[in-house]
């Protein structure tokens, strides 16, 4: 199992992200994203990758462990309210990841968030990336506005155009 995953990774394509999400779906997912920060606290960022860092197969770590570092990478977890939301696209392992900061997770159930990863993942194997982000997004900022009914809009915290590896 383990060299099978290392051959996936490495003769996987760098621009594989970058095939799948290209500029302009990059710049929808953005727009997106702007709407579904509007109207709750949440700031979210979407992320895809192709093949996952060398450093990432060596020491067998998988795409939710991946995720939590871009978390911390990207600063999502260090907004004013704590609730930055990560959506994560690893493309070579076809996983899916939601990480939200604690602000958000002790409100909104684990279900809900494996829901919508499982309603990208389906759309990702019908080849339907656009299909699959867009309602992604879109669902999240529906998902927060549900739960933080009234909650207003917070100063944008973090960048609304998707992170590309």
């Amino acid at each position: 199992m383990k060299l099978t995953r290392w051959f996936k990774h490495l003769l996987a394509p760098p621009w594989l992200a970058s095939h799948r999400f290209g500029m302009a779906l990059s710049a929808e997912i953005g727009a997106a994203v702007m709407l579904a920060e509007a109207g709750q606290p949440g700031e979210l960022r979407f992320v895809a990758e192709g093949p996952l860092p060398f450093g990432y197969l060596w020491h067998e770590r998988n795409a939710r462990q991946r995720a939590a570092d871009l978390f911390a990478q990207l600063g999502v977890w260090d907004t004013a309210e704590n609730t930055g939301v990560l959506l994560y696209v690893q493309l070579v392992d076809h996983r899916v990841e939601i990480f939200a900061d604690r602000g958000i997770a002790a409100k909104v159930p684990q279900a809900e968030w494996e829901a919508i990863c499982h309603s990208m993942e389906t759309a990702f194997k019908e080849a339907d990336f656009r299909g699959g982000a867009l309602n992604a997004v879109s669902r999240v900022g529906a998902l927060l506005r549900t739960h933080f009914p009234g909650a207003a809009d917070t100063p944008n915290e973090l960048a609304n155009q998707p992170v590309i590896l």
